[in-house]
C-alpha cells in the first residue's frame, strides 16, 4: 500500500511540474504551438493617434486570426520622431520587417542603406494584387530600375478656408499671392488677429510651405540641380524671395503660431476661430469631425514673378517597405495592408485617399472629399513634400531657419547662407 501511495504521489508531482512548464524544453501557447512554430513580424508605423491607430490595430488582429502561426509586434510614433527612429534603426541593422515610408528622396535614402527588400517579384508573382495599384504612384518608390515599396495613400495640399467668413467679409478666393495677402489684410482689419494660422513648432509644416513656394517661384531646371545633393548650390536669389514671402504670411499668423503644433492650428480652424489654414486633403475628415463649419479649399496662389508650374499640386504617395530579411509571412501582411478591400476601409474609417484603383467612392467618403480627390487626380503635375524632395540636412536648415525667421531671429539671407554651406558639404561628399 505504501508503495502504491508513493507511486501515485510521484505521478501527481510529475503532472504538476509538466502543467507549470517545468517538464518541457519548449514553451507552448494555448493552442499547443511552440515558440519555434510562431513567426514574429516587426511592424513599425507613424500613426499612434486616432482613428489610424485603431484601424491598424484591427488589421493586425485580423491578420493574426487568419494566420495563427504569426505574431505581429507593433511599434508606432508620430511624424518627426518616426523619421528619427527609422534612421537609427537603419544605422543599427535593425530595420523592421514592415514599415511606413514616404516616397521620393526619403525612400531613396533608406534604400541606399542596402537594407530594404526589392519587391519586383512580389508584383510579378501576384498580378491580381498588383493590378489594383495606380502605376503612377509606384514610380516614386522605384530607384535604379528596381521597386522597393508599394503606395497606400495619396494626398495633396491646399488652403482650407471658411466660406461663411469669406461671404461675411465680401472676399473672393485669391488666385495670386498678392490677392492672398490682400485677403489677409482685410480679415485682420475686420478683427481677425490671426487670419491665417499654422503650428510652426512642427518643422515639417514649414517645409510644406517652402516646398510649394519654391516650386511656384523657381525655374524647374534650378530646382532639379539644387535638389540633387551632388550638384546643389542654392544660390538663385529666388530662394530669398520665397523666404521673404513666407515671412509675410507668418506675420499674419500672430505670436501664437510659433507656440502651437499643426493639430492645434487645425482645431482652431475647425472651431471657426481662424479663417484660413494650409492643410492636406487627408485632414478633411478631421475638420469635419472636430467642428461644424462650411469650408472649401483653394490651391496655393501663383507668384507674378514665378517661373515654376502654377498648377502643380504639392503631395506624394506614402506607403510601405520591407526589411531585407523580412520573412514570407511579412510579405503577405504587406499585401494584406495594401489591398483594395482594406484601402476602401482606410478611406472610410480614416478619411484618407488611397492609391488603390476604385477604392475611393461616394460609398466611403463625403462629397467634399470626392471634390478634393478629383483635384488630386486632375493635377497637371505633383511636387513631393519638400523634406522628402531634398537631402534631410538641407531640409533641416530650411525648416529650422523658417522657425527663426518667423520670430525675427534670422533673415532670409542668413538662412540661405547656412543652406549654401550645407549644400557645399553635400557636393563634396558626393563628388
Amino acid at each position: 500500500m505504501k508503495r502504491v501511495l508513493t507511486l501515485v504521489l510521484s505521478l501527481v508531482m510529475l503532472v504538476s511540474l509538466t502543467a507549470c512548464g517545468g517538464g518541457s524544453d519548449n514553451q507552448t501557447d494555448q493552442a499547443g504551438k511552440s515558440d519555434e512554430d510562431v513567426t514574429v513580424i516587426n511592424f513599425f508605423h507613424r500613426w499612434p493617434n486616432e482613428p489610424r491607430n485603431t484601424f491598424f490595430n484591427e488589421l493586425v488582429a485580423e491578420f493574426e486570426k487568419q494566420h495563427p502561426n504569426v505574431k505581429i509586434k507593433v511599434d508606432k510614433v508620430l511624424n518627426d520622431p518616426y523619421k528619427e527612429k527609422l534612421r537609427v534603426l537603419v544605422s543599427s541593422d535593425d530595420l523592421p520587417d514592415v514599415f511606413v515610408s514616404w516616397s521620393d528622396s526619403f525612400a531613396e535614402n533608406i534604400v541606399s542603406s542596402g537594407k530594404v527588400k526589392v519587391i519586383d517579384d512580389l508584383y510579378k508573382e501576384d498580378p491580381e494584387w498588383a493590378s489594383n495599384i495606380m502605376e503612377s504612384q509606384i514610380k516614386p518608390f522605384q530607384f535604379d530600375g528596381k521597386t522597393y515599396g508599394a503606395p497606400l495613400t495619396i494626398d495633396g495640399k491646399a488652403f482650407f478656408y471658411n466660406k461663411d467668413i469669406f461671404k461675411e467679409n465680401n472676399l473672393e478666393v485669391p488666385t495670386t499671392f498678392e490677392e492672398l495677402v490682400d485677403v489677409l489684410a482685410k480679415l485682420k482689419a475686420n478683427g481677425y488677429e490671426s487670419p491665417i494660422i499654422e503650428g510652426l513648432s512642427d518643422a515639417w509644416a514649414i517645409s510644406h510651405y517652402l516646398g510649394t513656394m519654391n516650386q511656384r517661384m523657381l525655374d524647374p531646371d534650378v530646382i532639379n540641380k539644387d535638389y540633387n545633393p551632388a550638384t546643389g548650390e542654392f544660390t538663385d536669389p529666388a530662394y530669398v524671395k520665397v523666404l521673404e514671402k513666407f515671412k509675410i504670411l507668418t506675420d499674419y499668423m500672430g505670436t501664437v503660431a510659433t507656440a502651437i503644433d499643426h493639430e492645434t492650428a487645425r482645431n482652431m480652424f475647425a472651431s471657426g476661430e481662424v479663417p484660413i489654414v494650409y492643410m492636406q486633403f487627408a485632414e478633411i475628415k478631421m475638420v469635419e469631425d472636430a467642428g461644424d463649419i462650411n469650408f472649401g479649399f483653394f490651391d496655393f496662389p501663383k507668384f507674378a514673378e514665378g517661373k515654376g508650374n502654377p498648377t502643380a499640386l504639392t503631395g506624394a504617395p506614402e506607403g510601405f517597405m520591407l526589411g531585407i530579411n523580412a520573412p514570407k509571412e511579412a510579405e503577405e501582411f504587406f499585401k494584406f495592408i495594401i489591398s483594395k478591400e482594406n484601402a476602401f476601409r482606410f478611406t472610410k474609417e480614416c478619411g484618407q485617399f488611397t492609391a488603390l484603383k476604385g477604392a475611393v467612392t461616394e460609398e466611403n467618403t463625403t462629397k467634399q472629399s470626392l471634390e478634393a480627390y478629383d483635384v488630386i487626380m486632375k493635377a497637371s503635375a505633383t511636387a513631393p513634400w519638400f523634406d522628402n524632395a531634398v537631402n534631410i540636412r538641407i531640409a533641416d536648415v530650411f525648416m529650422r531657419g523658417g522657425q527663426s525667421l518667423a520670430i525675427g531671429e534670422m533673415t532670409p539671407e542668413e538662412i540661405m547662407e547656412k543652406v549654401q554651406l550645407e549644400a557645399t558639404k553635400l557636393r563634396e561628399a558626393n563628388n
